[in-house]
């Protein structure tokens, strides 16, 4: 496995979405040299690729007092591991962002002015911005091409190079070629901006296909490579699933504006009646396993029904679709004769996956590690979709150039034995015959542990056995990986890491999950079945270094 360069730099950014392309306009404006290495393509990566219509915000002219905005997040689906103190910050910085990315060309005033709605109850603030964000990607990519930032596209990272205390750069895995081989950078910040992690469990809308994904198909890489090198993580113990339109794995229930309704035509939830296109139906967003529960218990499907929208209504939500980047399903409704005006369309729970649960920064973005800072869904103290990869990328990149700064004189020795061991073990996997295990049967098989050993409710429960087995289990599955996985190809090569990362992901979900002696929200258990009062308003942080792995639990910043 060949060593192809040796780079260093200001800052490295892992991953391009909207968090990383945010970080890395902000750096480089703030007088810091910027490389983005990207997975795929920065172009169209990240869960934002495709679009988006909905930002978190506070807009002063819209909502007033900012504490009314705040009281609404409280209320929304965002605020199991929401932390006041980020909360409050990201708010702040809202709509200044709002107005840069309006000025760069994405439309954040579609109908002509700025606009709330989804995700709202009737009667109430409404504190999502409607935007046209179907180009917010390529913008976004030029503006960060105009600040000088340089772009490593189809070079995943593969270890963080550093120790306990602090970064010192990544080992990068060059796929942009059949023969793989790697790179070395040498950076005084490492910015993670990775993604969620998905592909942990199995697929509830079409199992054994694992990249029908509501989100990017596998993006461990931040939290397992910031775990190897000490980083401090905050609520991978609490497992988050989405919903949407059955099957069919896509992000954008808010978009859809209809009512849930049972098949006799009685509505699931108690807040609207009828479909208004500026509310949507919060039923999904304030019980978030309704429609898990109807099948289990018998009263289902819950069909989203459109009866009663306007001509108007419809085409606000028809516009909203293409803006979240959901003209694939579109096309697919067209060429079906799937029209909502005369169908209803049947929506379902999602398998668990770990969107804002991660690391555990500070409003500045900086982890537990010198030089490390994270943003995006990779963080674990915060969720806010787009808006929250926007603001709290803006703020690693500000930071983190600033973090230069002060140590400009630093010198940059990257541990030569990271990378050693990083050639040695793809070295291993291309050199195996092609008799040898596949990565997706490696992954299926952790598919397979983590729901059935550290499994998600509703319907399931946890329990201490449960997780001592699958911790055992996720040790036998990398010892079997290590040993026996073939990789023929650059692109096998890579989903294999890919496979490592998750496995380590698993094996801290379950150490943590097992720490959480309680039952909330997802993560219900058969030995602890009630919910502790006193750790309301703590959040679990676990971390590792040479003496093992720990637990702690500290009170949410206010």
């Amino acid at each position: 496995m060949n060593i192809t360069d040796r780079i260093k730099t200001d800052v490295l950014v892992i991953g391009g979405g909207i968090a990383g392309l945010m970080a890395s306009i902000k750096a480089a404006a703030n007088g810091a040299e910027v490389i983005i290495a990207e997975k795929a393509h920065v172009a169209r990566s990240g869960s934002g690729a495709t679009g988006n219509d909905h930002f978190l915000c506070y807009i002063p002219e819209l909502h007033g007092n900012i504490n009314v905005v705040i009281k609404e997040v409280a209320n929304s689906q965002t605020a199991l591991c929401g932390e006041p103190e980020m909360i409050r910050y990201h708010l702040e910085r809202t709509f200044d962002i709002i107005r840069e990315w309006d000025e760069w060309g994405i439309n954040m005033k579609p109908t002509g002015k700025y606009e709330c709605s989804g995700h709202a109850f009737p009667g109430k603030p409404k504190i999502w911005l409607k935007y046209a964000g179907a180009n917010q990607k390529k913008v976004l990519m030029k503006k960060a091409k105009e600040m000088g930032v340089k772009f490593l596209n189809h070079h995943p990272s593969i270890a963080l190079v550093g120790d306990y205390q602090k970064v010192r750069g990544a080992v990068l895995l060059d796929t942009s070629q059949v023969e793989p081989s790697l790179k070395v950078i040498s950076a005084k910040a490492v910015i993670m901006a990775t993604g969620c992690s998905t592909r942990l469990y199995n697929n509830e809308a079409s199992p054994g296909w694992m990249f029908n994904q509501a989100y990017c198909p596998a993006c461990a890489g931040a939290l397992a490579q910031g775990w190897r090198i000490g980083a401090k993580m905050v609520n991978l113990d609490l497992p988050n699933r989405h919903a949407g339109t059955k099957y069919f794995a896509r992000c954008g229930k808010a978009t859809w504006a209809g009512v849930y309704r049972y098949t006799n035509g009685k509505p699931v939830g108690p807040f609207v009646t009828e479909p208004n296109e500026m509310y949507g139906d919060m039923t999904s967003d304030i019980w978030g396993t309704v429609f898990t529960d109807v099948m289990h218990n018998g009263t289902g499907p819950v069909y989203l029904d459109f009866t009663g929208l306007t001509e108007k209504g419809f085409a606000y939500m028809h516009k909203g679709l293409i803006s979240e980047g959901l003209t694939a399903q579109l096309d697919y409704m067209e060429k079906y004769g799937i029209d909502p005006q005369k169908d209803a369309i049947e929506f379902q729970q999602y398998e668990p996956h770990l969107f804002s649960r991660g690391f555990d920064i500070k409003t500045d973005g900086s982890t537990s590690i010198k030089g490390l800072y994270a943003a995006g869904d990779t963080i674990g103290n915060f969720r806010g979709g787009i808006s929250g990869a926007a603001i709290f990328g803006a703020s690693c990149g500000e930071h983190a150039a600033e973090w230069v700064k002060n140590h400009a004189c630093d010198e940059i020795e990257v541990d030569n034995s990271t990378v050693e061991k990083c050639r040695s073990l793809c070295s291993d996997f291309m050199s195996r015959s092609n008799d040898g295990a596949s990565w997706n049967e490696a992954n299926l098989a952790l598919q397979q542990i983590m729901s059935n050993y550290a499994p998600a409710a509703p319907n399931h429960v946890r329990s201490e056995t449960l997780f001592n087995a699958g911790i055992k289990y996720l040790a036998d599955l990398r010892k079997n990986v290590l040993a026996e996985l073939s990789t023929p190809c650059s692109h096998t090569l890579m989903r294999a890491m890919e496979t490592l990362d998750l496995i380590d992901v698993g094996e801290i979900v379950m150490h943590a999950a097992r720490e959480r002696k309680e039952s909330r929200a997802l993560h219900q258990r058969a030995d602890y079945t009630f919910t502790n009062p006193l750790l309301t308003g703590k959040f679990l942080q676990i971390w590792r270094n040479d003496r093992g792995i720990h637990t702690e639990w500290r009170d949410k910043r206010a």
